[in-house]
């Protein structure tokens, strides 16, 4: 989303009053942001916290890998 709206991981990190290191670490899957800085990507995306953390798909897979363990 960064990328595609132009962003430089510097600015998108002033936006959401981040570091750049902080914005690094999300984008390589090392750091999941807190409820509120997701928001706060959310909003400078146009998007729901939702949408920007795949969470109906991460919830699938969840229920999916619960199933199995539970046979």
């Amino acid at each position: 989303m960064r990328t595609q709206a132009g962003l430089t991981q510097q600015q998108l990190a002033e936006m959401v009053r981040v570091s750049a290191r902080t914005i690094i670490s999300i984008e390589k899957e090392q750091y999941s942001p807190s409820l509120m800085l997701a928001y706060r990507l959310a909003r400078v995306f146009g998007s729901t916290v939702e949408d920007l953390c795949c969470l109906e798909e991460n919830r699938k897979k969840e229920d999916e890998n619960y199933e199995r363990l539970s046979k």
